[in-house]
């Protein structure tokens, strides 16, 4: 009888785990998904021919391991299969894409490949363009104003003169990287949009793990090399992540890479049960025994044992689930974490109002962006996407415009609570008043609402510890990604939680201080805010 091991949650990292389980071990994954979606918020949404990616996903990663993982599953289009993985893979594609030659398909006659894709982020503000990050270079300065410049300059020489003894919040942290001016032109404001609170409420925990490689001296330093820069590979290991240049993209979205994963998991014999809410986990001593969830569909409560247990879902549903045996500070604690939700309205347009004055060549005149961050104070909205500048594959027709419009709020409050049909008008009237569409050439709309999509840095969060401390007492019990560690992860540091707890299980580690030091180490640090 193999050993069964308990997924709660079909993101990436609970997909990571059941695949590293069923090529590298004899235990079966069981993963037990709420929704009827792979890859979480790493997911495709498909409206009528047209591809949305929840939240913007770039394939790069500094981990070599991720790299590799990423590309043996979805090879770069053009690239030959190698290796036997790729070959099982390719296998796999038989069925419903194109017929084996003895070294596999051609993968420009497949759908299943990544593509590279140029990197292009801006900052729209003060109804100009900036460079994301904020280059120096004399459109910038030009755009920002000769006063802005005196005052951001004097205020980065101050900070570099005399910097802070203690950094305690978030707005510590921005201001000694940039200094004041600096921080309140370009930080403060979008970083409140996105959280909701004051930066001075916000653990600079974020910063240190989200913009710890960025400074100004990085910026100047890239823009310099780039004008004498060559073809850089796709892995650059010399650029800190804020600043590449290119990255992988699956040809069909995220998703497609998350499906392709589950689909592979079961044929080597996992075990994936759809619309299962995950209500309570039963323990005896340091072990889980089991979990009950209930079908969505059928309204079933049912019991699943187990011998190990890997949990992605929120930390405050789990602490929740686990009932008496939780110590009361705990309790506490975990009601206390909170989180930020996610709005995205998906629009077709005819055109943009604004154009294209990048030189970089696009269909229909669209702007190449892949995100721009929307500063301007006077709208809510906090980033749009050009879905066609993603993948070409995104857009069923090359002659519109698709785009994401995305949005941070809370469960229950204002935006949250609008019709579905106030808000998608809402959106649209933002983006025709701040001139980048014109409301009349709108084509067709829908819109995706996300619980839960940012574990928060504020509330409870400064008393973590107290609730790892408990849930590191379970010998059987891993909790990896973003939402199961309360850690703002990208999906490459939350599929390096789920190898890495593999691993443990396979060498026979007890320790869970190597899963919760992913995304603390220098080489593992990111920058976008995705």
């Amino acid at each position: 009888m193999p050993k069964i091991a308990i997924i709660i949650g079909a993101g990436p990292a609970g997909l990571t785990a059941a695949y590293e389980l069923v090529t590298k071990t004899d235990i079966q994954p069981v993963i037990l998904e709420k929704s009827t979606d792979m890859g979480g918020i790493s997911k495709t949404v498909v409206y009528k021919g047209n591809r949305m990616d929840i939240g913007g996903h770039r394939f790069f990663s500094k981990s070599d391991v991720v790299m590799r993982w990423w590309q043996h599953i979805l090879p770069i289009q053009g690239a030959a299969a190698k290796n036997d993985l790729q070959k099982d893979i390719y296998y796999h594609r038989k069925k419903t894409t194109v017929s084996l030659s003895p070294n596999g398909p051609d993968p420009e006659q497949t759908d299943k490949v990544m593509l590279i894709r140029k990197r292009l982020s801006r900052i729209f503000f003060l109804r100009k363009f900036f460079d994301y990050p904020i280059s120096i270079n004399t459109k910038t300065l030009f755009n920002l104003g000769l006063i802005r410049i005196i005052k951001i300059g004097y205020s980065y020489l101050m900070i570099r003169l005399f910097p802070p003894k203690q950094v305690n919040s978030l707005e510590d942290f921005f201001i000694s990287r940039f200094g004041t001016e600096l921080y309140q032109t370009f930080f403060k404001d979008y970083t409140e949009k996105v959280w909701g609170v004051s930066c001075s409420a916000i653990a600079a925990d974020w910063g240190a793990q989200r913009i710890k490689e960025l400074s100004v001296s990085k910026a100047i330093a890239h823009s310099i090399q780039s004008i004498f820069k060559k073809q850089r590979s796709i892995e650059q290991k010399d650029v800190s992540t804020s600043l590449i240049e290119q990255f992988m993209y699956p040809k069909l979205g995220p998703g497609q890479m998350w499906e392709t994963v589950a689909a592979l998991v079961q044929e080597k014999g996992g075990v994936i049960i759809k619309n299962a809410n995950v209500e309570t986990l039963q323990t005896e001593g340091n072990c889980v025994q089991s979990v009950t969830y209930t079908d969505a569909l059928s309204g079933e409560t049912k019991i699943i044992k187990g011998d190990y247990f890997f949990s992605t879902m929120p930390v405050k549903e789990l602490i929740a689930g686990m009932g008496s045996i939780v110590p009361d500070d705990v309790k506490k604690m975990s009601e206390g974490l909170q989180y930020r939700d996610f709005i995205t309205v998906g629009l077709l347009l005819n055109r943009l109002k604004i154009k294209n004055e990048t030189g970089i060549p696009t269909n229909n005149n669209v702007v190449p962006d892949n995100w721009i961050y929307i500063q301007e104070r006077d709208v809510k909205i906090g980033r749009l996407q050009i879905f066609n500048n993603w993948s070409p594959y995104m857009v069923a027709d090359a002659t519109k415009v698709w785009m994401g419009l995305e949005y941070f709020c809370n469960e229950g409050d204002a935006l949250w609570q609008m019709t579905d049909a106030e808000f998608i008008q809402f959106a649209i009237d933002e983006l025709h008043k701040i001139e980048i569409i014109d409301r009349n050439e709108v084509v067709d709309s829908t819109i995706i609402r996300m619980p839960k999509t940012y574990p928060a840095y504020f509330g409870t969060y400064q008393q973590f510890h107290i609730i790892r401390r408990f849930t590191d007492t379970f010998a059987n019990l891993f909790l990896i990604g973003r939402n199961g560690m309360h850690k703002y992860n990208n999906q490459d540091h939350s599929m390096l939680t789920a190898i890495t707890a593999v691993d443990n299980i396979k060498n026979g580690i007890t320790s869970k201080d190597n899963i919760w030091a992913i995304n603390t180490e220098e080489d593992y640090h990111e920058t976008n805010s995705k």
